[in-house]
């Protein structure tokens, strides 16, 4: 018999422990910031059928989605983003939930574009999102907990750009370019990637003047303060409507996140930020991080009011972003911010004597209803071979009790960094067992 040989397909990527426990904190992180903002867990198929994906991103999403006729002979789609989805999901069952309706969904993805640092064929989207309301308040609770989000991972230097899409379609429609407003507005989502030559080559070919082309290239430079930029685009946009309405939305947004605590290092006002989905309509957001902005954007979305509307006659607007978790992980991986071991539990018990495992499973009881975790080597090896492998997989500490300290009730809380131990009681006192491994682990005491 002729052997397969064990591959992926390219784009693709198996996840060994070490890279899916930091995985699984990063979601659980998310979750937790979510949760705390009121948003609520949903889950929709990987697949759908096409006209459900089609002609709702933009050209190259229908181009990347991976797609084919099924058994039944429907054409059906793998979701490009969980954003499209929600739409269809929001009309469908709209009825029932009620609106406002928020919800967080961290699912996986699939996208057939080119392989590179940081992107891949096959990625996990966590997405939180608004359906229902117009409120400005739900745009300044999006760029909120975007900021939350990237403090709780761990990022100290990021910076979230804010941009409104009624401000560039009211300098298109002051142009006369609202008739083109869709390839100038991917054209200059590329401005960070390709440079303003190519981005001028784009608008060119879209039908813009050399005049036109300088003027679009001219508002997406403003740069300053909140304030400065402000001022200029109220010069920029007098007489236009939509374009009024998006600078008072900004101003707004900027104001109360200013009231909230957040520190004017951590956002900044950026005309050039457009989003190359054609579904946004009013306010976006991309957040790059300080220490490594080649990556991209780890975080990014914006407001979306008139996507259901190919659902359903209902007006549902929305808004929300999505943390590019897969991005995120690269990114810290290459600042070195996760650990090269991860430990599967907090604490290691070497199996000393296989004719007391029942005192071993006692102790690990103890540890794991103090909502520590645990884990006991399988066979009685030599100490030496058991920490040897408590060291590979990162535990810091070891529980060490051999027939002799078992009799006695006691064991060695050992830290397998310092190779500082101390001895306690832990069958009678197992609060005391509890307590001193916490203060070894320097972790609050629970039982106080």
């Amino acid at each position: 018999m002729t052997l397969i040989e064990p591959r992926t397909l390219k784009g693709f990527r198996d996840f060994l422990p070490a890279a899916m426990i930091p995985r699984e904190r990063l979601m659980e992180v998310a979750r937790t910031v979510y949760r705390r903002y009121g948003f609520v867990p949903i889950d929709t198929p990987a697949l759908e059928l096409l006209e459900v994906l089609t002609g709702k991103g933009s050209d190259e999403t229908d181009r990347q989605m991976y797609h084919f006729i099924d058994n039944g002979g429907r054409a059906v789609g793998m979701r490009f983003d969980l954003t499209v989805p929600l739409a269809r999901f929001a009309a469908q069952h709209i009825g029932t939930l009620g609106t406002p309706f928020k919800r967080y969904h961290i699912a996986p993805v699939w996208r057939g574009e080119t392989p590179q640092a940081g992107r891949f064929r096959e990625f996990v989207q966590c997405d939180f999102d608004t359906i229902g309301t117009t409120g400005v308040v739900s745009d300044i609770e999006t760029a909120l907990v975007i900021h939350e989000l990237m403090h709780e991972v761990g990022v100290s230097r990021f910076q979230i750009r804010i941009n409104n899409r009624k401000v560039l379609s009211g300098f298109l429609e002051k142009l006369e370019l609202q008739g083109s407003s869709t390839a100038v507005l991917r054209a200059l989502d590329k401005l960070d990637k390709v440079g303003v030559e190519q981005v001028s080559k784009e608008l060119a070919q879209a039908g813009l003047s050399d005049q036109q082309t300088q003027q679009v290239i001219t508002l997406s430079k403003i740069q300053g303060s909140t304030s400065q930029v402000l001022s200029q685009l109220d010069d920029l946009l007098q007489g236009s409507e939509q374009g009024q309405e998006g600078i008072e939305r900004l101003r707004t947004i900027c104001g109360a996140m200013k009231a909230a605590g957040v520190a004017d290092e951590f956002y900044r006002l950026d005309v050039s930020i457009a989003r190359g989905l054609d579904y946004y309509t009013g306010v976006v957001f991309e957040t790059t991080l300080g220490d490594l902005p080649s990556i991209g954007s780890v975080c990014s979305g914006g407001r979306y009011d008139n996507l259901a509307g190919l659902y359903t006659k209902q007006h549902l607007p929305g808004i929300g972003a999505s943390l590019g978790l897969d991005r995120l992980l690269a990114a810290l991986e290459q600042l070195g911010r996760i650990p090269k071991t991860t430990p599967s539990a907090d604490i290691f018990i070497p199996l000393f004597d296989a004719d007391r495992i029942n005192d071993y499973f006692a102790m690990a009881s103890i540890v794991r209803s103090s909502g520590m975790s645990a884990e006991i080597y399988p066979d009685a090896k030599k100490l030496g071979q058991q920490l040897k492998y408590a060291d590979q997989r990162g535990f810091r500490i070891a529980l060490i009790a051999g027939s002799q300290e078992l009799d006695a009730g006691q064991v060695q809380i050992k830290n397998l960094a310092t190779k500082v131990s101390t001895q306690v009681t832990w069958r009678d006192q197992p609060d005391e067992l509890v307590a001193a491994i916490r203060r070894m682990l320097d972790l609050p005491d629970m039982l106080a």
